[in-house]
């Protein structure tokens, strides 16, 4: 019996076999679930493929987190393949490089809102879209880099998941009457496409195993994925508003 028996997920995110997303969706497979995938634009004959290697093909479903339209509409693409879901993976994430890589100061307005609606707003975006389709008992777990600290080159894609990490708290508030739980996993440096676009990301990579009392993989996007599955597990029934590290350690250390 696997740990996701009979339920049904919506994972955003899947791009390439190195994501965090493709592993949670692969993982979830594994474990019973079954999955849907959403893309949009471009990127959706890659996330088609993706879903090809899966361990089952699954469906991708046009949602584009910044679009009126593809949000109104995604409960209704949805049901064409299940009448519920029981969990929703947020893996979205995007900043224009003039805001990172040591552009803090000289960042505009313009720039740092496109950070902030793609990476912050679009949690509650995709919740509230997704929420006619789950049950109590379902949940929403989102990815996130510990916003606790003003990492190196990260600026305000730092500052977007300190604001992504305020709206799970806030989403766990107001969806919590309706039985739905929002929790987020605090990665590790991961090599995925997200990370390596940031200009000099390997400043935050640099050294993170030797400070990890775990030690750090950052080939490795497994840990963090099966902190999202077991989160949207029945495991964790009265968990919401929840950070888990996932890191190796690195949070709970001084230096």
């Amino acid at each position: 019996m696997g740990l996701l028996d009979g339920k049904t997920l919506l994972v955003t995110g899947v791009l390439t076999e190195g994501s965090i997303a493709y592993h949670v969706a692969r993982l979830a497979q594994l474990e019973g679930a079954t999955v849907i995938l959403t893309s949009f634009g471009r990127t959706a004959r890659l996330t088609a493929a993706i879903a090809r290697r899966l361990p089952h093909e699954c469906p991708v479903v046009q949602l584009d987190v910044t679009s009126d339209e593809d949000l109104t509409l995604l409960a209704e693409r949805v049901r064409e393949h299940t009448d519920h879901l029981d969990g929703v993976v947020h893996s979205i994430g995007f900043a224009p490089q003039t805001v990172l890589g040591g552009n803090f100061l000289s960042a505009q307005w313009q720039d740092v809102a496109t950070a902030i609606q793609v990476s912050a707003f679009s949690l509650k975006s995709l919740a509230v879209a997704a929420q006619p389709l789950m049950p109590p008992g379902s949940g929403v777990v989102g990815l996130t880099f510990d916003a606790s600290f003003a990492w190196p080159v990260y600026d305000w894609m730092g500052v977007a998941k300190a604001a992504f990490e305020s709206t799970s708290r806030y989403l766990a508030r107001d969806l919590g009457p309706a039985g739905i739980r929002c929790n987020l996993v605090a990665a590790g440096p991961v090599k995925t496409t997200a990370a390596t676009s940031i200009p000099g990301f390997e400043k935050i990579e640099s050294g993170w195993s030797a400070r990890a009392p775990l030690g750090w993989d950052m080939t490795d996007a497994v840990p963090t994925a099966k902190a999202v599955l077991a989160l949207l597990s029945d495991w964790f029934p009265a968990t919401t508003g929840e950070i888990v590290h996932v890191d190796g350690g690195v949070h709970a250390m001084g230096s």
